[in-house]
């Protein structure tokens, strides 16, 4: 697998591919490479081009440098995609083709070759040009815009959420084309556009969208039922998850108030404003940890929100 990519969605699809057992070569500008490399929390490993936010993404592959712009640096990609089962590029759209290294050019060379590009907005249609990273695409998808709470909002993600999906969706489509390539003899081309992807992750809303036309609101830490939000205890913050009519049956019994269970989510809806206020009352007399001891013995989803250490 040649690995032309650079920062976080493309070098993840062939991340999740090499601890798999795949040969992945990456290849870097030998003047100009992965700026990953230079970005993470241990500053010495940033001076050596190793940052963490590289090396996360770059385990269990073999390295070298081109300068594609040059004819002989050229040359030496097409003898490599010559026997390769998989080509990966991020280059603006139209670039690779520039250079006499699309997909056509590629695939006269190697017929059985998986060539796949990822790329901001897809290679084809108005947007194909533009570049973006994953705050940019948060933004453009919407997703920026149901994030937050009422009162403060588009919020940003706190993880590069779009770039990792668009890694992993990228890595599940060259495995299927791989598979498909087994049935068929033949190569194909991927078009793995980031926006496509911030949509599918957010794809009941964008089917409740299509659908009634009402644009997803930014709820913070509450859910539409209020068995199925996060409560301030009398120690730290609890996410409950008492999400099904089942589970909130069980939540409300073991809270020994029976009297708010629900037949039905039209009835939770209803009654939202009141569960929420003794949900928040009752969850006062606890601790988050002591909450989610108690309530996962009796089979409740229940989580104190943690940091990552």
């Amino acid at each position: 697998m040649i690995d032309v990519t650079h920062v976080l969605a493309g070098p993840f699809a062939t991340y999740q591919l090499a601890v798999l057992g795949a040969d992945v070569i990456k290849v870097e500008h030998p003047d100009d490479p992965d700026q990953s490399r230079g970005v993470g929390t241990d500053k010495e490993l940033n001076r050596r081009n190793m940052g963490t936010a590289f090396l996360t993404q770059a385990s269990n592959k073999r390295s070298i440098t081109l300068d594609l712009k040059l004819e002989k640096d050229r040359d030496i990609l097409k003898k490599l995609v010559a026997t390769a089962d998989v080509l990966v590029e991020n280059y603006r759209p139209g670039a690779f083709d520039a250079l006499g290294l699309g997909y056509d050019d590629m695939a006269a060379i190697n017929p059985r070759l998986i060539y796949a590009s990822f790329s901001a907005f897809g290679q084809h249609g108005p947007r194909s040009t533009q570049t973006a990273y994953d705050h940019v695409i948060q933004a453009t998808s919407g997703i920026m815009a149901m994030t937050g709470t009422k009162e403060a909002h588009p919020v940003k993600l706190g993880a590069p959420v779009i770039d990792y999906a668009t890694g992993t969706t990228g890595a599940f489509a060259l495995a299927a084309a791989l598979f498909q390539r087994e049935r068929t003899g033949k190569g194909q081309r991927i078009d793995m556009a980031m926006l496509d992807v911030a949509m599918i992750l957010a794809s009941s809303h964008l089917t409740g969208y299509l659908r009634n036309g009402v644009h997803p609101t930014p709820r913070g830490n509450s859910h539409p039922h209020a068995t199925n939000s996060a409560y301030v205890t009398k120690s730290g913050t609890l996410m409950l998850g008492a999400s099904n009519l089942r589970q909130q049956r069980r939540l409300w019994t073991v809270l020994s108030r029976p009297d708010m269970i629900k037949r039905n989510n039209e009835e939770r809806d209803a009654d939202h404003e009141r569960e929420v206020a003794v949900l928040a009352e009752i969850m006062l007399r606890r601790s988050a940890d002591e909450w989610q001891e108690f309530l996962q013995a009796r089979h409740v989803p229940a989580a104190r929100v943690r940091t990552m250490g």
